[in-house]
């Protein structure tokens, strides 16, 4: 298999900073993009010090609503992955901090739309993506829809083959319906607007990992709801979403990720059932 060039941006995440390390491992190219650079490793690993495949990938510092700062860095690529969207927006984070009243922070969040930015399908090639929010919030529409719409097109634009949009499985009802919405109007427009490039979109349910040991609690329940929901022929899911969907590991998801970019044949939603089948075929490449 040739070597392929990726571009992950929001590579110094979570779940982006596995699929650096999966892509780096199989002798891959990395390039990853974000505000900060290199990853605070105490935050997506349990050890404070860089790992040693660390030092494989070009950690570039880069604005996603600003794509005159990263495109130079898509020429060439194989594929690009968008891994930059957010779970809470500020108002509900300022609800859970303390910071606004529940009343007020809780009735923006939960409202029925906010701003995203100017029409990301109008804008010229490398355009800036302008907030319509009067506060500037990142809002789902602006970071979960249209930063990821406009990703899409620079890659189109640099002629990249490949796009992985990390979706959601579902939405969850302590969550704004926004969450889910946007990401779902980000996958209609990538998918009808650029037709010949070939995009992923990977809908994983609750990712956890032992380094994040807050995670292991939830990924217990929702194993439990997950269970649940299929005695009773999946009927929760509706009223349940990511819920009851079955949780996976973040490495698993990112192995899964690096097999989509490098199967051809693999386009379009991958829930997860394909996510595990995927992450399978890369396990026992592995084992050869």
């Amino acid at each position: 298999m040739s070597k392929k060039r990726v571009v992950v941006c929001g590579g110094n995440g979570f779940l982006g900073s596995r699929i650096c390390k999966v892509a780096v491992g199989r002798g891959w190219d990395v390039t990853s993009i974000s505000r900060s650079g290199e990853p605070t490793w105490s935050s997506v690993t349990s050890s404070p010090a860089a790992p040693s495949w660390s030092t494989s990938v070009s950690w570039q510092k880069a604005d996603i609503l600003k794509p005159a700062t990263y495109k130079s860095l898509l020429k060439d690529a194989d594929a690009v992955v968008h891994s930059m969207g957010i779970l809470l927006e500020a108002d509900y984070k300022g609800v859970l901090t303390g910071k606004e009243s529940i009343w007020g922070g809780l009735s923006r969040a939960f409202s029925a739309t906010k701003g995203g930015s100017q029409n990301p399908l109008e804008r010229q090639e490398g355009e800036e993506l302008k907030s319509q929010e009067q506060d500037r919030q990142l809002t789902y529409e602006l970071m979960n829809r249209d930063s990821a719409i406009s990703l899409a097109q620079e890659a189109s634009f640099s002629q990249v083959p490949s796009f992985v949009y990390i979706s959601a499985a579902a939405g969850t009802p302590i969550l704004p319906k926004r969450y889910i919405t946007t990401k779902r109007d980000a996958e209609s427009a990538i998918a009808s607007s650029l037709p010949k490039l070939r995009s992923i979109f990977i809908r994983p349910g609750f990712l956890y990992d032992s380094s994040r040991t807050f995670t292991l609690p939830i990924a217990i329940a929702g194993s439990a709801g997950h269970m649940v929901n299929s005695m009773v022929g999946g009927r929760l899911s509706a009223l349940a979403g990511a819920a009851v969907e079955k949780p996976l590991k973040a490495d698993l998801v990112a192995e899964a990720v690096v097999e989509a970019i490098a199967d051809e044949t693999v386009k379009g939603v991958v829930g997860t059932q394909r996510i595990e089948d995927l992450a399978n075929v890369a396990w026992r490449r592995g084992m050869l």
